[in-house]
């Protein structure tokens, strides 16, 4: 096989080194046989993937994502940078949790890729990961967790199934509402301006003592959490 397909990995998961020069069918097969031949070194790893080296459309993306996870028992959580420090850290937290069973994400889950704006309201009875921002205006609901990897700072409801034992997470966490099962989270200011911070926190919203909190996202609190 040709060196078009290079696997390497970093600290949260693999790189995926594209040769920009090959026609993307041929690209393609050469990324099934390069993880149908490494899926005995995988496994069934839980990693994040970051791919390099070609720009690729979203329908590209979903096409190279589907012939990983066909050719492999590799499990992609989600699409980062390589070199996104912040990015890397919460997708080390978010290995913490269990995707595999009914609460989590698993077989009921679900990615969207693309920044919520402009109204538009995006509602899953599945617990979801968004790759992009909740801009002011829009609103994510989920009847289970909901995972960001961007900002929040339009509206989330996680626990729509009426159940409080859910959580929101978002790599910058300042949202307009935020409700997680029947519990409101209060906001200490309100604030119309919203940007990203040059400090990026990683956050996370649970229910505690009936009432929802706000918190830095760490392992530890992660392996507390009765979700």
């Amino acid at each position: 096989m040709k060196n078009s397909v290079i696997i390497k990995s970093f600290p949260s998961g693999i790189v995926l080194h594209l040769d920009p020069e090959p026609p993307f069918d041929v690209l393609l097969a050469d990324v099934e046989d390069k993880f149908r031949e490494s899926s005995g070194f995988f496994k069934d790893a839980k990693m994040a993937l970051s791919i390099r080296g070609r720009s690729l459309s979203d329908q590209e993306e979903r096409q190279i994502l589907d012939a990983i996870s066909d050719n492999s028992k590799l499990r992609i959580i989600c699409l980062v940078g390589e070199d996104d420090a912040t990015n890397q850290n919460f997708v080390k937290a978010l290995q913490q949790t269990d995707f595999s069973d009914g609460s989590g994400l698993g077989s009921e889950g679900q990615f969207y890729r693309g920044t919520l704006k402009n109204g538009q309201v995006l509602e899953t009875e599945s617990s979801i990961v968004i790759l992009g921002d909740v801009y002011p205006g829009s609103a994510i609901i989920s009847a289970r967790d909901i995972i960001i990897l961007g900002g929040l700072y339009g509206e989330a409801y996680a626990g729509g199934n009426g159940s409080n034992g859910h959580y929101v997470a978002a790599l910058e966490m300042s949202p307009e509402r935020l409700k997680i099962g029947d519990f409101k989270y209060k906001t200490k200011e309100k604030n119309s301006k919203w940007s990203i911070k040059p400090k990026v926190q990683p956050k996370i919203a649970y229910v505690r003592d009936n009432r929802v909190v706000l918190e830095s996202l760490t392992k530890e609190l992660l392996s507390e959490l009765p979700v």
